[in-house]
């Protein structure tokens, strides 16, 4: 039991306190400014400070570690229901201490500068990537209204609307070639910048052991990988088997039970939505690695059969 326990409901420039007493009893309540925020705690003496592990969350938790405070970072999913009648944020700094007190919640880990360097860069990719998608799509609509067919594929659809946008006899009208052509340069540009970040996620992958032994999975690439660890710090010891850590990415079903009726779902589809994603294209690569094996006549191995 801590003397001073402080839930704090963070935002972008207003902090909502809320502190008890070792009783779990409330006894202040505070709504703070950022540079107030820091100042609180310098002159106060707290045992435990609890948050909801949101945006910005772990900047401060690393913070407030560093002022020799103990913080525990709670699920967001989970608070919700300690909330009474209306949503503010002092009602959420309440539910805050009353979820600290349920010991079936289990914290947040806290991440590292360096762990969210590389989620942000793994994030950096994916807004380019989905950008570099719409505009393949723009252009290939753009040519099907034209009447030119564009053929499947990324790559050879570049290439394939770049011949026809440079050829004066084509059918695109001058009008639009030169915007066209614009987004065909947006989209180089976009796969060189993809390309170099992934260098860096490769020199990233060679420094870590972790890496390296995700690497040697089948279907498991540098970006599952990097991103893996990223998630968890290259150690998954607190987990208590392999089905707690298929649970934390979401891949196990889900329940509906009562009494001797027991039924099974789909995945439940929590927790971190990119792992899962990635998780699930490595598990079609080597799908489609057996189907192509299998048609060769190769002999398969287990993890392929």
């Amino acid at each position: 039991m801590h003397a001073t326990t402080v839930a704090v409901d963070l935002a972008k420039s207003v902090f909502q306190i809320a502190v008890a007493d070792a009783d779990w009893k409330l006894v202040e309540t505070h709504r703070l400014t950022r540079t107030q925020f820091e100042r609180w705690f310098a002159n106060r003496d707290v045992g435990l400070v609890v948050m909801e592990a949101c945006g910005s969350a772990h900047h401060w938790a690393r913070w407030l570690d560093r002022q020799g405070v103990e913080v525990r970072l709670l699920p967001a999913a989970y608070i919700r229901a300690y909330v009474k009648r209306n949503k503010t944020d002092a009602a959420d700094a309440s539910a805050l201490l009353e979820a600290a007190r349920c010991a079936d919640i289990v914290p947040v880990r806290i991440k590292s500068i360096e762990q969210q360097a590389l989620q942000g860069l793994h994030r950096i990719r994916s807004l380019w990537m989905s950008t570099r998608t719409s505009r393949i799509n723009a252009l290939r609509g753009f040519c099907r209204e034209f009447g030119l067919t564009v053929p499947v594929g990324a790559r050879t659809g570049i290439e394939a609307m770049s011949r026809a946008l440079a050829d004066p006899q084509g059918p695109i009208p001058l009008l639009i070639r030169e915007s066209m052509k614009l987004l065909i340069e947006e989209i180089r540009l976009l796969e060189l910048r993809i390309s170099q970040l992934e260098k860096e996620l490769s020199a990233r992958a060679k420094q870590s052991p972790a890496c390296t032994t995700l690497l040697s999975i089948p279907g498991i690439g540098l970006l599952t990988a990097t991103a893996m660890v990223a998630a968890t710090s290259g150690n998954v010891s607190h987990f208590k088997d392999a089905r707690h850590f298929a649970s934390w990415f979401g891949l196990t079903p889900k329940e509906y039970s009562s009494g001797n009726t027991r039924k099974l779902g789909r995945i439940s589809k929590k927790g971190d939505r990119y792992l899962r994603m990635l998780l699930t294209h490595g598990a079609r690569s080597v799908l489609r690695m057996a189907s192509l094996a299998r048609q060769a006549g190769r002999r398969l191995d287990g993890l392929r059969t």
